[in-house]
């Protein structure tokens, strides 16, 4: 049915005991996307999980590895913001690229607010426009912000 396990169909657990056993077990079977969303529980204290940001990059990490453009965009922010790691633009920048090249428009818009902040417009441009023919209207509310700053 709709509220369905996403990964396996099978009717979710009504305690989060079961609910984890069930992503474990996807996890450990290397699923980057099921590697993706306990990592958010941890980082978001769901599922019955205390706050464990170390955790959450791991995960992050290893999903990233296995090509998920989300995963590499949280290490992106996480890098850029510091949290859970040492403050470090240059990794967030590299994350966000590998993102964006495998499509994540939130990424691609990130790049575009980085190159605006470090006064390269004409790249900011670029990013924003990709990110806008994706989709993505904050990208175009950016560009338009731009130009009527007379950027």
């Amino acid at each position: 049915g709709m509220f369905d396990c996403p990964f396996c169909r099978t009717p979710m657990q009504e305690d989060n005991e079961s609910s984890l056993a069930m992503v474990q077990k996807r996890v450990d079977a290397k699923d980057p996307v099921a590697m993706l969303f306990l990592g958010d529980k941890y980082y978001f204290e769901n599922l019955g999980l205390e706050k464990d940001v170390q955790r959450a990059i791991e995960l992050w990490t290893e999903a990233a590895k296995l090509g998920l453009s989300y995963a590499h965009h949280k290490l992106g922010n996480c890098y850029f913001d510091g949290e859970g790691v040492a403050e470090d633009h240059a990794k967030a920048v590299q994350h966000w690229k590998k993102a964006a090249m495998l499509g994540n428009i939130d990424s691609r818009n990130s790049l575009g607010v980085y190159e605006v902040e470090n006064g390269n417009y004409g790249r900011a441009v670029r990013h924003y426009l990709i990110a806008a023919k994706m989709g993505e209207s904050v990208s175009l509310n950016n560009i338009r912000e731009m130009f009527v700053g007379g950027i």
